[in-house]
């Protein structure tokens, strides 16, 4: 499926799946927190919080605070390395994955129903 959107079609699709999120049960993830969320299931591990704030351009606490929340949420976990105990890895769980799943299908079901 090819989609092409206006800015002003994204940016609906954005609102409508943002609202879509608030509105449900689903947990409500700040943009830094869904930034570094994506960013550890989409793109290859390893990942640690060094990496994360060098990659988004913030500070280590900021990545900690943010994994802090995610954590109690059970979307990601965090161990130490065991080849350098100053790393964090920061790991994928199975909540996470099942989240970042229903989001994207909210994302299509959305897109579907965009005019076009």
């Amino acid at each position: 499926m090819s989609l092409e959107l206006t800015p002003s079609q994204a940016l609906g699709l954005w609102h409508t799946v943002s609202l879509s999120q608030v509105r449900s049960e689903a947990h409500d993830l700040t943009l830094r927190q869904m930034a570094i969320l994506l960013q550890i299931y989409l793109v290859p591990p390893p990942h640690t919080v060094r990496g994360l704030a060098a990659t988004l351009n913030v500070t280590k606490p900021v990545i900690t605070r943010a994994l802090d929340t995610m954590g109690a949420m059970g979307l990601v976990d965090r161990v130490r390395d065991d080849r350098d105990r100053r790393n964090v890895i920061i790991k994928r769980t199975v909540a996470g994955a099942l989240y970042l799943e229903k989001l994207g299908d909210v994302v299509i079901a959305e897109a579907r129903q965009l005019p076009y």
